[in-house]
């Protein structure tokens, strides 16, 4: 199955050398271009991208905007958005996870790692390094927020298998790394982390990350004194 690819960046030069990489993939295919934020949205809708590599500073309407219009679009549920920015600031992926977003990377990676990470977040998965989730989801929880935030009742309807996989994936292992750690095969426990996302209404693994900590059954690190 071919992932198709939107990009999202004012600069007409960089979009070309995006296009250029990921059209050389066989796997991945680039179905539009936008300059601004609401042009990535209005494309969005109109190719039914499978993932959106977005620019955070774009006139008219940012990334972070557009981010947030496409991940709450119920028509494109099945649309997820890959932040990638010349700026790596906390403040930066901070905002990307709240405006839903399914990883973050700076425009230093190298061309596999853009290909692979494009990869990953097509498959549901979740760019967040062990190293950032702890900071990132304390700040995320501390702020206020629209929308009501998950109850530990939720959990109930997890098997115990579900939880202790969860409590994996919010302290960032990979599906290969869960396997290991329990003796399973890797596709077993993409199995147990789709079935936690389905029951718990998470659109991917990032979003199970934050109801991990909302509900209690992850608790960041009290601060060091």
């Amino acid at each position: 199955m071919t992932v198709r690819v939107l990009l999202a960046d004012d600069q007409t030069l960089i979009r070309a050398g995006f296009r250029v990489l990921i059209d050389s993939a066989a796997d991945l295919t680039v179905v539009g271009e936008a300059a601004t934020g609401g042009q990535a949205v209005a494309l969005a809708r109109d190719t039914g991208a499978d993932v959106v590599l977005m620019d955070i500073r774009m006139p008219e309407m940012d990334g972070l905007s557009a981010t947030r219009l496409i991940t709450a679009d119920p028509q494109l549920g099945g649309t997820r958005v890959l932040i990638l920015t010349t700026f790596e600031v906390d403040e930066y992926v901070f905002q990307a996870l709240r405006a839903g977003a399914s990883g973050f990377l700076g425009k230093g990676v190298e061309p596999a790692e853009l290909l692979d990470a494009i990869r990953t977040v097509a498959a549901g998965d979740a760019l967040l390094s062990p190293k950032a989730v702890q900071g990132l989801i304390s700040r995320f929880l501390a702020e206020p927020e629209p929308q009501p935030r998950a109850t530990p009742e939720v959990l109930r309807a997890l098997t115990e298998r579900e939880l202790e996989i969860m409590t994996l994936v919010a302290a960032g292992l990979s599906n290969e790394q869960i396997a290991a750690r329990l003796v399973m095969s890797p596709l077993t426990a993409k199995t147990h982390v789709n079935r936690a996302m389905a029951k718990l209404g998470a659109r991917d693994r990032a979003q199970l990350v934050v109801i991990a900590y909302q509900t209690g059954l992850v608790r960041t690190d009290p601060p060091v004194r």
